[in-house]
């Protein structure tokens, strides 16, 4: 198995990103997904330092995946798409579709990623034809669907074209929309949210009536609000699953990242922690804990 780092799903300052990225060429980590894949007013790191950036750590023989927007609303915005499509020395994780097509135009392998419906064997046949060399599993499938999935694919010989990744800890991307919430929740407008975003370097935790941690809002982004932790089900994912992937958080990424290397090789069951959850892996209730 590989172990990555997701593209960071949050909005910090630009020196609080640097000191992340120089942990992570040091770390343990086989993969590392650079990138903004939330929102294009996000502009501490603009196209020019995420390509420097994955060149530096393109040094230390790690794989580098620039990611993409998940959801795009402006004709600026896929003209930057097009040009991150087409920068001829890193793939690219593509999180909506037309990436995928721009990567097909430039002849670039791409990851298919999470925010991308992908769920069975034909639209996976299909991708493997366009070029994908990874594909990410959506969020809420679980180890029976996937590998019913490669299953089928295994039978027509395509099982081997590609890696299989899944998110196994962070809190899980579960919607975009074009509205953001974070700026609605401070009482301001989308076009006048004074990049609030940045107050919350990991979401901001909306309760239920019930006072249940229900979802994170993050931007025009709506999160689970249990952190999603697989670390119990790493045995159940060998010869399944080809690369764990930890979503970057504010604290501890790195001791999380090297805990789940570790248990890779010594595996034990530990207690989750409170709103710590693995439902979907289980396919039950994703808020549900095994």
């Amino acid at each position: 198995m590989k172990f990555s780092l997701g593209a960071n799903q949050y909005y910090w300052p630009k020196a609080t990103i640097a000191e992340f990225y120089q942990q992570a060429a040091t770390s343990n980590a086989d993969i590392i997904y650079l990138g903004e894949t939330v929102c294009s007013k996000r502009r501490e790191l603009r196209q020019k330092d995420w390509l420097n950036l994955a060149q530096e750590l393109a040094k230390t023989n790690k794989q580098i995946v620039l990611s993409t927007m998940a959801l795009l609303e402006a004709p600026s915005e896929v003209m930057l798409l097009q040009k991150y499509c087409a920068n001829g020395e890193f793939i690219i994780e593509a999180n909506d579709v037309g990436a995928i097509e721009f990567c097909r135009q430039n002849k670039v392998e791409f990851v298919c990623g999470q925010a991308i419906n992908a769920y069975n064997a034909p639209a996976l046949k299909r991708l493997v034809g366009m070029g994908m060399q990874r594909w990410v599993t959506p969020v809420e499938l679980g180890r029976d669907w996937i590998k019913q999935t490669l299953d089928e694919l295994d039978r027509q010989n395509l099982r081997d074209k590609f890696e299989v990744e899944i998110q196994a800890y962070g809190h899980l991307p579960l919607a975009y929309s074009a509205r953001c919430f974070t700026a609605r929740s401070e009482n301001r407008s989308k076009d006048e949210c004074q990049l609030c975003c940045i107050n919350y370097p990991s979401g901001r935790l909306v309760d239920s009536q019930e006072d249940k941690q229900l979802f994170v809002l993050n931007g025009i982004q709506t999160m689970s609000g249990d952190c999603y932790n697989l670390s119990n089900d790493i045995a159940s994912m060998k010869n399944l699953i080809d690369v764990i992937r930890i979503s970057p958080q504010a604290e501890n990424t790195f001791t999380i990242l090297d805990d789940f290397i570790d248990r890779e090789q010594h595996s034990e069951y530990r207690k989750l922690p409170a709103n710590h959850s693995n439902g979907y892996w289980h396919e039950i209730a994703g808020m549900q804990t095994i």
